[in-house]
């Protein structure tokens, strides 16, 4: 990605520094797309810095982690107050607000840069996601505006927020990203099993689905990837990939950051589980006809109307992710004091990244309507987008546990949608059970306070 947003830049006319640790990739960059723009190899660390114009702008793109550390230990010494740092990794938010209070104080800015968009958007615009001290926006800003994806004249990309803002708003777009994958993978396996439809048959019902509301860019390629043969056996490609998703992290950063917070991502939690359970492969052998199924034959007499079921089911469960992924930057927000713009991250998720989407312009009208909005979910528009699809989203949950296929997305989704609109949830009865053995406290309906039963005792009440 750093050699193809390298290439970006240069292509809109800055003249761009270039370093690798070897000089090879280096020389390969100049070699293969030096006609793209002004480019200024440099053989060693001194040499490229020297290179910059003061004050200088320097964008690292490397593992996340001890690489990044590594690499800002070598140039601190070589840089003088004013100069930015851009970490344009998936860095840890929590590593992004220890180097940038860190280099701060040696008056250096650190931006901690989430950028979107695979290979491909990194040369051809992705969205952006800045974070850091306001004014280094002044300095970097235009540039970043200009490279990255456009959407109806718009950039995808804005100032986000200090220290780690940045990088925790594209923790949570990965997070969401896991979410949407997982669904999309739940609804595939659905029609699979559910219609006994080839991978190709499935593409075409991906393709159609792109058309309208669920238009976006995971869609898109779902079409692409179910359509694909494989050359060396003529089977589906996808019947030839083992069934092993793997992860780099930020999908559980997502889930350990929510659970400090406090906030339900449960779609999200449940697609990250869904890729450690597709790697267990002890317990899956240990499981494989040993565990009875007792389940039902599938027996569907009208196929449109189940597509249209596995397709609203989708649509709902899509919702839930992005609420919920909303909802824990604005937690993160007041948290940390970012002042995170809702409206505006929608806005630059509309393209370039993985999870663009037509309906993130709903997104983007909802929280512009309402800053403040507590619940996607309860915007006038996703209500009722829910609302139209509710009936078969509970049949598809309902079918799959009864033809015994996982759906952990569908399911922990409508069960997050049941339980956010109740108005009385049995925690009641758990917070009870905590005073019982724990002395933990309860609150009451019928006065304010804190209270404590004594339960061992005479169950005699008191007020704390």
């Amino acid at each position: 990605m750093g050699r193809n947003l390298a290439r970006n830049i240069a292509r809109h006319g800055y003249v761009t520094a270039v370093h690798n640790r070897t000089y090879a990739r280096t020389q390969s960059l100049i070699e293969d797309h030096g006609d793209e723009g002004e480019f200024v190899p440099s053989t060693t660390m001194e040499e490229f810095v020297e290179s910059l114009e003061r004050p200088r702008t320097i964008i690292s793109m490397v593992q996340a982690g001890v690489a990044t550390d590594a690499v800002i230990n070598e140039l601190v010494p070589l840089l003088e107050p004013g100069d930015i740092i851009v970490d344009a990794g998936n860095a840890h938010f929590p590593d992004t607000v220890r180097r940038e209070l860190a280099l701060r104080e040696a008056g250096i800015h650190f931006v901690g840069m989430g950028v979107s968009g695979g290979e491909e958007g990194a040369l051809n615009g992705p969205s952006i996601m800045p974070g850091g001290a306001p004014e280094f926006y002044e300095t970097l800003g235009p540039i970043l505006e200009d490279i990255a994806a456009q959407v109806d004249g718009v950039p995808c990309t804005t100032y986000v927020g200090p220290d780690g803002a940045g990088h925790f708003v594209k923790m949570v777009h990965n997070g969401i990203e896991y979410a949407d994958m997982q669904l999309i993978a739940e609804a595939y396996d659905l029609l699979r099993q559910g219609l006994g439809a080839s991978a190709a048959e499935i593409a075409q019902i991906f393709a159609k689905w792109n058309e309208g509301e669920l238009e976006s860019f995971l869609i898109e390629i779902t079409a692409e990837v179910l359509s694909q043969v494989d050359a060396k056996t003529g089977k589906a490609f996808v019947d030839i990939v083992l069934d092993q998703a793997e992860q780099k992290g930020t999908g559980r950063w997502t889930v350990q950051n929510a659970l400090d917070l406090g906030v339900p991502i449960t779609g999200i939690a449940e697609a990250t589980f869904a890729r450690a359970l597709s790697g267990s492969v002890p317990q899956r052998e240990a499981a494989q006809g040993v565990l009875p199924a007792d389940t039902l034959p599938w027996d569907i007499t009208d196929r449109d109307a189940f597509i249209e079921d596995v397709r609203q089911a989708l649509y709902a469960s899509k919702i839930v992710a992005y609420s919920q992924g909303f909802d824990q930057i604005a937690a993160a927000s007041e948290a940390f004091g970012w002042n995170i713009n809702r409206a505006a991250m929608a806005r630059i998720w509309r393209g370039g990244c993985i999870i663009r989407a037509r309906f993130l312009n709903r997104i983007t009208e909802a929280y512009e309507r309402d800053p403040a909005l507590p619940l996607l979910l309860a915007d006038e528009y996703f209500t009722g987008a829910v609302a139209a699809g509710l009936k078969s989203w509970r049949r598809i949950v309902s079918d799959a546990a009864l033809h015994g296929v996982p759906t952990p997305a569908f399911s922990s989704s409508l069960a997050y949608y049941d339980g956010v609109r109740a108005e009385r949830l049995p925690a009641n009865l758990i917070q009870a059970q905590r005073d019982y053995f724990g002395a933990h406290t309860y609150q009451r309906t019928d006065r304010p306070g804190f209270f404590h039963t004594e339960w061992t005792a005479d169950r005699s009440e008191t007020e704390q």
